[in-house]
């Protein structure tokens, strides 16, 4: 096998043209069962395959620095960069991330997992290069869907004025996650319908050449051509930001590919090289079905039959818009993630998909807000963090009532450091105005939102990623009273709060500690803004014995709050013992390792509880005094 030869970069740069057929084919069979078993991005690396082997067969990586966007697609070059052995732990604990990491290999130019970021990246360690002396290559590999990220155009404009060496590859697959959105896709797309036309020219040129005169011909079909070029081809733009462009070029061609880097290595100008490429290529069902190849997850037996979160909220969110002709859905490029494909098809002019465009999405809602409509943004907690100013100035400032359907709050699990979606409740939790809640299963998390149309303020419901708990759904939808929780379980030794994905696993923390004989109260704070003061302040005071349970980081976190309020309420003596996520990221990993080695599933916070029972015991009859912390 030719793919067991590949142990470095340089061992690809001397395969034949049958050779590399072969590695292409022989990766993405490695990719198909890889994937498959343990769940990735494969859509979008089997369409890279082969812009992959130019890229590394014509620079010297790590020397030379290649900045892949998102890293959807950059399972290839990690097979390509001495990973080929470790392959198989892919977005498993402790194994490979399922992104590019600085961590992970010098190979890795940058550490991501958002989109939109390379060139800027590129061009900071294209502009150290200039200030060094140093004589490296700079490439962003970059996808069309990321076209639709602001945050790409300034870099772009930037790089332009600056006029520095800087290679910038498109791959256009015409796809991001889902189908690419906006005006520039639209023009894109224009290229990739002129294909015949572009064939035709090659055709043409190839025939004036052997003709008499016929030098002077192609003189002048090339200026007429140029003309109409410019038309179709999305040139001009570039250009006119300081690029040089290149293409469009056939992405899947190694050796087309190749002539167009070694001619952009030689320039000492900004160049953009456009690439077409076919999302899944080479796997007739991610060709077929690019959208539901795109993250593929890991098998897991089909053990639950309950419908995931991301589907109870856009069932709901169906019946809302059904009966409410003022509510709006925005999405971020996340129409499959968020399940919202189904109203995208019912309620076209009410259900927005702006790209992957955080910023804009969260101030578009407020725009709608400001004239009487209820805007839902539907949008990873992970996601939102790249819109804080828009939330904190553009809703919150002016009090509009704009929706926050959190989803992939808390601990994702595979998606890793990137992804985890444990600091909303941190972030959100310092600002003015703002409505934050969690439910503890999908009743409700129905209700919350049907609560949050009502609200009137700024709301954000963060609920976890992956399978409901089972619950019965609700049938007549109610409103909930704002900054109330509920005592789920009765208990006298301590009280145990959770909130959102953890008070399930606290009430199971709560059955395990009753055959230790410990009766622990079980509360579901349900609201980590405004708190339920009189609630959690009676639990308080008749147990003197709190354990707080979140999936999100403890610096600024509901157990911060919590203890603000014991602070304030002068209960210092109340014993109080938070669990949740340490001043560090969060690796890789299924949600269920991730849960047990923080203690946060059942039988970490029963044993967290114990160990907590025993040392205030101890303390108790050493005399020391009670203080929260």
């Amino acid at each position: 096998m030719v793919l067991e030869r590949i142990n470095c970069p340089d061992d690809v740069k001397w395969l034949s043209p049958d050779e590399l057929d072969e590695l292409c084919a022989e990766i993405r069979t490695l990719l198909v069962s890889t994937v498959g078993e343990n769940g990735g991005h494969l859509a979008s690396s089997l369409g890279a395959v082969e812009l992959a082997i130019a890229l590394h067969r014509v620079f010297d990586s790590p020397k030379d620095k290649i900045v892949w966007d998102v890293g959807h697609q950059s399972y290839v070059h990690k097979l390509l960069t001495g990973r080929r052995g470790q392959f198989c732990t892919l977005r498993r604990y402790r194994g490979l991330s399922g992104f590019p990491d600085r961590d992970e290999s010098p190979h890795d130019a940058f550490t991501v997992g958002h989109g939109g970021t390379s060139i800027s990246a590129a061009l900071g360690m294209a502009l150290t290069r200039d200030l060094s002396g140093r004589d490296e290559h700079v490439v962003a590999v970059i996808g069309d869907g990321c076209l639709t990220c602001g945050m790409v155009y300034e870099a772009l404009n930037h790089a332009g004025h600056v006029n520095t060496r800087l290679i910038v590859v498109l791959n256009d697959n015409g796809m991001s996650i889902s189908p690419t959105v906006g005006g520039l896709a639209r023009r894109l797309n224009k290229v990739r319908t002129t294909s015949p036309y572009l064939q035709a020219k090659r055709g043409t040129g190839r025939l004036l050449s052997v003709l008499p005169g016929g030098k002077r011909l192609r003189w002048a079909l090339h200026r007429l051509t140029e003309g109409a070029k410019a038309v179709v081809m999305p040139t001009m733009m570039w250009e006119e930001l300081g690029f040089t462009y290149m293409g469009p070029v056939d992405g899947h061609n190694i050796a087309e590919v190749e002539k167009a880097l070694t001619r952009a290595r030689n320039y000492h100008k900004p160049v953009i090289i456009h690439a077409l490429t076919t999302k899944g290529k080479g796997h007739k069902p991610a060709e077929d079905d690019p959208i539901r190849f795109h993250g593929v997850s890991a098998r897991d037996g089909g053990l639950s039959t309950a419908p995931t979160y991301s589907q109870v909220f856009s069932q709901t969110a169906r019946r809302l818009l059904m009966d409410n002709d003022k509510m709006v859905v925005i999405s971020a490029a996340m129409i499959e993630g968020n399940s919202l494909s189904r109203l995208v098809e019912e309620f076209p002019h009410r259900v927005y998909d702006v790209g992957i465009s955080e910023q804009h999405a969260v101030t578009l809602a407020a725009g709608l807000a400001t004239q009487g409509y209820v805007p839902v943004v539907a949008i990873y907690s992970t996601f939102l963090q790249r819109a804080f100013d828009q939330v904190l100035h553009d809703v919150c400032l002016p009090d509009l009532p704009v929706v926050f359907a959190m989803d992939r709050a808390g601990i994702v699990g595979d998606d890793g450091k990137t992804h985890q979606g444990i600091f909303d409740l941190s972030y959100l939790g310092l600002m003015p105005n703002m409505v934050i809640c969690a439910p503890s299963d999908e009743h409700e998390l129905q209700n919350l939102l049907y609560t949050a149309m009502k609200t009137g303020h700024p709301v954000a419901i963060r609920y976890p990623r992956g399978r409901a708990t089972g619950a019965t759904q609700a049938g007549e939808l109610r409103e909930l009273p704002i900054g109330k929780g509920e005592i789920v379980r009765q208990g006298a030794d301590l009280a145990i709060i959770g909130i959102g994905s953890t008070v399930v696993p606290c009430l199971e923390a709560a059955e395990r500690l009753t055959r230790e004989g410990i009766e622990a109260m079980v509360v579901n704070a349900r609201f980590a803004k405004p708190l339920d003061d009189d609630l959690i302040l009676s639990a308080a005071r008749s147990t003197r014995k709190m354990v707080i349970v979140e999936e999100n980081v403890l610096s600024g976190g509901f157990g911060a709050m919590v203890l603000d309020l014991l602070q304030r309420a002068d209960e210092t003596d109340v014993r109080v013992k938070r669990l949740g996520i340490p001043d560090e990221f969060v690796t890789h990993g299924t949600q269920d390792i991730l849960r047990s080695l923080y203690h946060l599933d059942a039988p970490g916070i029963a044993a967290e509880c114990m160990e907590f029972l025993a040392r205030t015991g101890a303390e108790q009859q050493d005399g020391q005094r009670f203080t929260a912390g």
